[in-house]
C-alpha cells in the first residue's frame, strides 16, 4: 500500500504494525486540501522554535529596577526590555492557537467514518506524517521551554508593571497588542510546565467530546496504531535502516511519546490500563534500548517520569 507497509507476519490484532515512510510521503489529490492548510501551520514551525532557543530574557534589567524602585531610568529600561519579550510570547503562544486548529483538521480526516484509523493511515500517510510533525514540534518547544525560568519572571514583571501603571491611569500602548484578556491566556499558558503538549491534550479530549456522533474508538485506535508504527520501526533495524537520516529515530521516538500521552488524556482508562490497545511495555523497553544520549533528547523531565514510572521493575 505505497509506503505504508506491514512489517511484521505476527502481527498482534490488538497492536498493528506497520512502516510508515515519514521522510518521504507525498500528498494524494484527496489530501491536498488538509495537507495545504496544516503545512501553512508547520512551515512556520522552525522559526517559532529558533526564536524561543534565541529567547534570553530580561533578568538583569528587572533585578535592576525591583532594587532600585525610585530610579526612573531603570524602570524605564526594563520596562522597554520586557516589552518586546511580551511580543515575541505573543507569537508563541498564538501558534499554539493555530496549531491547536491544525491538529483538529488532521484528526477530522485521520478518524471520519466508514474508513477504519489504520485505513486512514495506510491511505494519507502524508497527514499522518503531518500529525507526527505536529507532536515533534511540541515536544522540542516544550523542551526548550522547561529550560528557559526567564519566561514566566518576565511576563509575571510585565503583568505587574502593567496593573501598577492602569492604576495610575497611565496610558500603555502595549495594551493595544496585549490586552488583560489576551494576557490572562498567556498567563495559563505559560504557567503549565510543557504548555504545547497541554494544549494538544486538551484539543484533542475537546474534539473527542465535541464530536459526539464519533465512536471514541476512532480516536484513540488513530493514536495507538500509531503509537505502534513508530515501536516497530524503532525495534525493527530491518526498518529503521531505511531511514535516510539518524533524526528520523529520534522523531520516531519524540511522536511514540506524544501519541502515547495524548491517548493517556483521551482514553478513559488511560494508555496504562491492561485493556490498552498500547503495547506499553514494548514502547518503554524500546526507549530504554536506544542510547543514553539518545533518549535524553526526546522528552521532558515530567514526561519521561509519568511514561517510565509505572514499569519501575524490570521488564520481562
Amino acid at each position: 500500500m505505497g509506503n505504508l507497509l506491514k512489517v511484521l507476519t505476527r502481527e498482534i490484532e490488538n497492536y498493528p504494525s506497520f512502516f510508515l515512510d515519514f521522510e518521504n510521503a507525498q500528498a494524494t489529490e484527496g489530501e491536498r486540501e488538509v495537507w495545504n492548510q496544516v503545512n501553512a501551520v508547520l512551515q512556520d514551525s522552525e522559526s517559532i522554535l529558533t526564536g524561543l532557543q534565541a529567547y534570553k530574557g530580561a533578568g538583569q534589567e528587572i533585578r535592576d529596577a525591583i532594587q532600585n524602585p525610585n530610579d526612573m531610568t531603570l524602570q524605564e529600561r526594563a520596562w522597554n526590555s520586557v516589552c518586546p519579550l511580551v511580543i515575541k510570547l505573543k507569537k508563541f503562544y498564538s501558534f499554539s492557537l493555530r496549531l491547536e486548529e491544525a491538529l483538529r483538521s488532521l484528526l477530522t480526516s485521520l478518524t471520519c467514518p466508514p474508513l477504519t484509523p489504520t485505513q486512514h493511515l495506510e491511505r494519507e500517510q502524508a497527514l499522518a506524517k503531518q500529525f507526527a510533525e505536529i507532536l515533534h514540534f511540541t515536544l522540542r518547544f516544550d523542551e526548550l521551554k522547561m529550560r528557559i525560568p526567564a519566561i514566566q519572571n518576565d511576563f509575571s514583571y510585565y503583568r505587574r508593571t502593567i496593573s501598577r501603571n492602569r492604576i495610575n491611569n497611565m496610558n500603555l500602548d502595549i495594551e493595544n497588542e496585549v490586552n488583560n484578556e489576551m494576557a490572562n491566556r498567556m498567563s495559563l499558558f505559560y504557567a503549565e510546565a510543557t504548555p504545547m503538549l497541554k494544549t494538544l491534550s486538551t484539543a484533542t479530549t475537546n474534539f473527542v467530546s465535541e464530536n459526539k456522533t464519533l465512536p471514541l474508538e476512532n480516536t484513540t485506535d488513530c493514536l495507538s496504531t500509531m503509537a505502534s508504527v513508530c515501536k516497530v520501526m524503532l525495534e525493527t533495524p530491518e526498518y529503521s535502516s531505511r531511514f535516510n537520516s539518524e533524526d528520523t529515530l529520534l522523531f520516531c521516538m519524540r511522536v511514540m511519546v506524544g501519541v502515547i500521552i495524548l491517548y493517556d488524556h483521551v482514553h478513559p482508562n488511560g494508555a496504562f490500563n491492561k485493556s490498552s490497545k498500547i503495547d506499553m511495555k514494548g514502547c518503554i523497553k524500546v526507549l530504554k534500548d536506544q542510547p543514553a544520549d539518545t533518549v535524553e533528547g526526546v522528552h521532558t523531565p515530567p514526561v519521561i517520569a509519568d511514561l517510565i514510572q509505572p514499569f519501575e521493575d524490570p521488564l520481562p
